[in-house]
């Protein structure tokens, strides 16, 4: 069994209007050094009877978990 996680983020020159919010919220807290946020997402999960999970993981991405066009992602399989 593979322990797989999934790093999903916006693509550079993609507007985060998360990002600019949290960017804003912290300011607003005293925190005026805080520049260019960025907010993504994490997916965990475990996987099994597969040989390859990394190409596995690869092909989960391409088709539900990131959208491409804005979306990049990172995968680790351990």
């Amino acid at each position: 069994m593979a322990k797989v996680k999934v790093h999903v983020f916006l693509k550079p020159g993609v507007l985060d209007v998360q990002g600019k919010a949290v960017e804003g919220a912290l300011q607003g807290l005293g925190w005026t050094g805080v520049s260019n946020a960025r907010v993504g997402k994490l997916i965990e999960f475990d996987l099994d009877g597969v040989a390859d999970p990394q190409a596995e993981a690869k092909k989960m991405c391409e088709q539900l978990l990131a959208n491409t066009v804005i979306e990049g992602y990172r995968i680790e399989a351990a």
